[in-house]
């Protein structure tokens, strides 16, 4: 069984830039601890991408909070763990979860004789986790698909709880610590 990671928008607007929080500045070390689990060929990552009209989108005009323009130093991902990514495929998504991601895996799988399994980490748990965890799942209803809980975290304590009880009621599995 071939064993997926998928790390999630650990952008630095994410950690400690715009939307940043403590609890995302306390899963950095975590992320790469799990990112080195994994042979490289194996991780893959997903980034917040938006452009300058941001705040006329449907999303910023909900979230009026300008943040992961193409290009800027928010955008980028945190230093340290692109390091650990670097070869590893990105998927720039406009939105919170990333479509193209559920397609490439979704062949992976049937491609993969003996199947595959994936897991996420990354931010924000309650909003781009949970997206692409449940996409993946409804892409893939009979892939094994589960989230480290310990290397999430969410807009707030509360969210990134509720967002794992989301999860594991949509047979989503929630690892380590809460």
């Amino acid at each position: 069984m071939r064993k997926i990671l998928v790390v999630v928008d650990m952008q630095n607007d994410f950690i400690d830039g715009a939307l940043g929080t403590k609890e995302a500045q306390a899963v950095v070390g975590p992320v790469m601890e799990k990112i080195r689990l994994y042979p490289a060929k194996d991780v893959v990552y997903t980034m917040d991408t938006h452009g300058e009209d941001y705040l006329d989108t449907q999303e910023g005009k909900n979230l009026p909070v300008t943040h992961c323009v193409r290009g800027t130093g928010g955008w980028q991902v945190r230093p340290e763990i692109a390091q650990l990514l670097a070869g590893a495929k990105a998927y720039e998504k406009p939105t919170f979860g990333s479509v193209a991601l559920a397609e490439d895996l979704k062949a992976m799988a049937e491609e993969t004789q003996d199947g595959i399994e994936i897991e996420l980490v990354g931010l924000c748990t309650d909003i781009c986790v949970v997206s692409n965890a449940l996409l993946l799942k409804a892409y893939m209803p009979q892939v094994h698909i589960a989230v480290d809980a310990s290397c999430c975290a969410g807009v707030t304590p509360e969210k990134h709880h509720a967002a794992l009880e989301t999860m594991r009621s949509c047979q989503v599995e929630v690892r380590g610590a809460e």
